[in-house]
């Protein structure tokens, strides 16, 4: 049976209420995964997305900042969740589809603005969750799995508009590249949105700072749907609704889609 998901930093569930909804009403996936909820879970206005077929909920939650929630239209149970790092941040749920499938919504860490573990704290617990999803993935081989979320990376040269500038800028860095790559190859996660569509500019995020985000287009890849081997094949359909990051009062994040025939 097809299922589409999508993932979506929304920053803040509560204060973007209305858009979370929208989306639901004229997209229609049916698992939206949703990170930097920034709302205790009890907190998470559920009334308006439960009526718009979205019955079922798994979250983490924190008062302010963090926090992820996977919504669905089929029945899911919890899978788990991590606090890589140790840092006590709502930064990982996992959730079992009724079709088998388990999702990991993931928000990593941003890192801070120096791209030096020496003088910016963030930028080292950003290296270290990392290297503790690595190792998780290492020790606990997925299967039937996808992995979604704010990675807080873009890793190709053309996932940000301007390679050379960008890499001294945290989310591009090479040490971060490179410490994706590692957790992407422990679990052998298949980049879903890549596979679709291999060539071209291809972005996320755009800064709140840009007075033209559209028109400048300087965007980033920072949002990412990965699979396991063996059901990667089964995706196709990816895209980013990049008219979202438009909305008003939007999140500087676009959602991300994928279908996957299973």
């Amino acid at each position: 049976m097809p299922f589409t998901l999508a993932t979506w930093n929304i920053n803040s569930v509560r204060l973007r209420e209305g858009l979370v909804a929208r989306l639901m009403s004229q997209e229609a996936p049916d698992v939206l995964c949703l990170q930097e909820c920034k709302s205790p879970v009890d907190k998470i206005p559920l009334e308006q997305f439960q009526a718009l077929g979205y019955r079922h909920m798994v979250a983490r939650g924190q008062k302010g900042y963090n926090g992820v929630a996977i919504f669905s239209k089929m029945k899911i149970e919890e899978a788990g969740a991590e606090d890589f790092a140790d840092l006590g941040h709502a930064r990982h749920i996992a959730g079992r589809l009724e079709n088998g499938v388990t999702v990991h919504n993931f928000y990593v860490p941003a890192g801070g603005d120096k791209p030096n573990r020496e003088i910016n704290e963030k930028f080292g617990q950003k290296l270290d969750y990392l290297t503790e999803m690595r190792d998780h993935f290492t020790a606990n081989a997925p299967a039937k799995s996808i992995l979604v979320g704010d990675l807080n990376i873009a890793p190709r040269e053309d996932d940000v508009w301007d390679h050379k500038k960008l890499l001294k800028v945290v989310s591009h860095t090479p040490v971060e590249v490179e410490a994706l790559a590692e957790v992407q190859g422990a679990g052998g996660w298949v980049d879903v949105t890549r596979a679709d569509i291999p060539d071209g500019p291809l972005y996320s995020w755009w800064s709140y700072r840009s007075p033209d985000w559209d028109g400048a287009d300087k965007g980033r890849r920072l949002d990412h749907v990965w699979a396991t081997p063996d059901i990667a094949n089964a995706a196709h359909s990816s895209r980013v609704i990049r008219a979202v990051r438009g909305w008003e009062q939007p999140s500087d994040h676009a959602p991300v889609f994928a279908t996957f025939d299973l």
